[in-house]
Formats: structure tokens, sequence, C-alpha cells
């Protein structure tokens, strides 16, 4: 599988500012039906300074007791981003994931700008597709076999 990350990662993110609430980031979460938003810088809104996930949500705040609507993005977000290159091959990103544990990748362009973000259920649903049309070759590889052995018979 040599697909790069450009081919089959999601260019449209959701983001927000650090100083946005928590209660915000959630409500954002739930409208959009996504487990993560990037937190961009409030000045350069193309430059990602972290991520906030489900996750974040639950333990820093909902676990805790916490007030969603006291704390901001900037307050829970993970700031040591693991960031990916476009033009990453995406078997190189599943070992960025494995290594660091992660289900995504915000992927930056050269300049350091954010340029899309792939998930966990983004690389399985291309490996899956990978293997159903490996299985589609391998069928079909022995048709042609089975096919060219009924006529040396004949």
């Amino acid at each position: 599988m040599a697909t790069k990350l450009k081919e089959f990662a999601t260019t449209l993110v959701a983001v927000v500012e650090p100083e946005t609430s928590a209660r915000v980031v959630a409500q954002l979460m739930r409208r959009h039906h996504i487990g993560a938003l990037v937190v961009v810088d409030a000045l350069d809104k193309n430059k990602p300074v972290g991520i906030v996930t489900d996750r974040d949500l639950v333990l820093e705040l909902m676990a805790e007791g916490l007030d969603p609507a006291v704390f901001t993005a900037g307050d829970i977000m993970s700031v040591d981003l693991v960031t990916a290159s476009p033009e990453m091959d995406a078997m190189d990103a599943v070992q960025l994931m494995r290594k660091y544990r992660l289900r995504r990748l915000v992927i930056t362009d050269t300049d350091g700008h954010l340029a899309g973000i792939v998930t966990l259920e983004d690389v399985l649903a291309l490996m899956t597709r990978e293997l159903a049309d490996f299985a589609v070759d391998l069928g079909s590889a022995r048709d042609r076999e089975t096919r060219a052995r009924a006529t040396e018979t004949l």
C-alpha cells in the first residue's frame, strides 16, 4: 500500500482557538459528529498549536467535576502535537500513530500550516479497501488459472 496521506485524509478540519470554552468545544464535537478539534493560534488561524479530544474533555473536566464553561480548549488541549506531512505514506503514518499511541494525526504543510487530519478510522477504511481489492485480484487469478487448465484438457 503506497498511498499518501493527501490522497485520503480529511482536508476540511474543525478548529477552535485556545480561548474557546470547553463547553463550546463539546458542542462543536457533537454538532459535527467528531471526536477532536484542532486548536489553532489565535492570530494565525492556519497554525495548529494543539488538539483537544473528547477524551480530554472527559478525563480533564468531567471526571474531575469541573465546569466546562470556565475552562478553555487551551487549558485541556494536548500541546505535544504530533504532525505528519501530506506526502507521508499511509503505513508510515500508522507507525507514527502506533509509536505515540494516537488515534489522529494532524497534517501540516512545509510551512507548518494546517493541511488536514487523518484518523485511525480513515487508515482502517483504506486498509479494508486495499485488502478487498487484493482478495478480488486473487479470485480473478484463480479463475484465470481454472479457465486455462480447462482449455488445456480439451
